[in-house]
């Protein structure tokens, strides 16, 4: 059993590990969790004790197989539970991650199994994201940022990278949702803000936004 601190710990550095080989700065995850480095280090030791976490010097920490599997369950029953919220409670989208955050560290796997069922088995949250089933797997989404692509280019959003409370209001704000077709109408060599064709409106966003959202083309 972990405590919720070391949970929020090993979700953090299965986020910033680009990749299961790379290693995650101290730095990096003071940052994340908005902390002091030596806080960090503290509990890079108890988790390191615990075979969660490897730390090897001047590269960073990585998540051990016994602290990805411990991460992915973490984050299947965040986005199942923010599925709930939508689906069964009527929550909107920019509502749920902070409810989500506190749900996830419910310990009752029979719960979650129970509620992977009762909601059918979803493959991906209100985010776009995927979740991961039962034995960690999960479907990667052949995506790219809309800041990525040129003028002309079209595709449909599937995900958001920035899943704040503000910036979904924003995208619910000017009819931006997962789904929708979107093609580039224009693009400023300046600043990257874009002039967007989405369905049926036009509409011209800073980078700010086509860094934070994602494409499938």
């Amino acid at each position: 059993m972990f405590s919720l601190s070391e949970e929020n710990y090993i979700k953090a550095i299965f986020h910033l590990q680009k990749h299961p080989q790379s290693g995650v700065s101290t730095n990096a995850l003071a940052e994340e969790m908005q902390t002091k480095a030596s806080s960090v280090t503290d509990m890079i030791k108890k988790l390191s004790e615990k075979k969660l976490v490897i730390y090897k010097k001047y590269q960073g920490v990585y998540l051990s197989e016994t602290g990805r599997e411990t991460a992915l369950k973490i984050i299947r029953k965040h986005r199942l539970w923010e599925v709930f919220l939508v689906e069964k409670l009527d929550f909107s989208w920019d509502e749920v991650h902070e409810v989500a955050e506190e749900l996830e560290h419910i310990k009752s796997e029979k719960l979650i199994l129970e509620l992977d069922k009762f909601l059918n088995y979803p493959k991906r949250d209100p985010h776009g994201d995927p979740i991961p089933d039962a034995k960690g797997n999960f479907q990667v989404a052949n995506k790219i940022l809309l800041s990525d692509l040129s003028i002309g280019e079209k595709g449909t959003l599937v995900g958001v990278k920035d899943s704040s409370s503000e910036f979904l209001k924003y995208l619910d704000k000017n009819n931006i949702a997962l789904g929708k077709s979107i093609e580039i109408l224009d693009k400023e060599d300046f600043d990257g803000s874009m002039l967007l064709k989405i369905e049926d409106q036009t509409l011209r966003v800073s980078t700010m936004v086509t860094i934070n959202i994602y494409i499938k083309v």
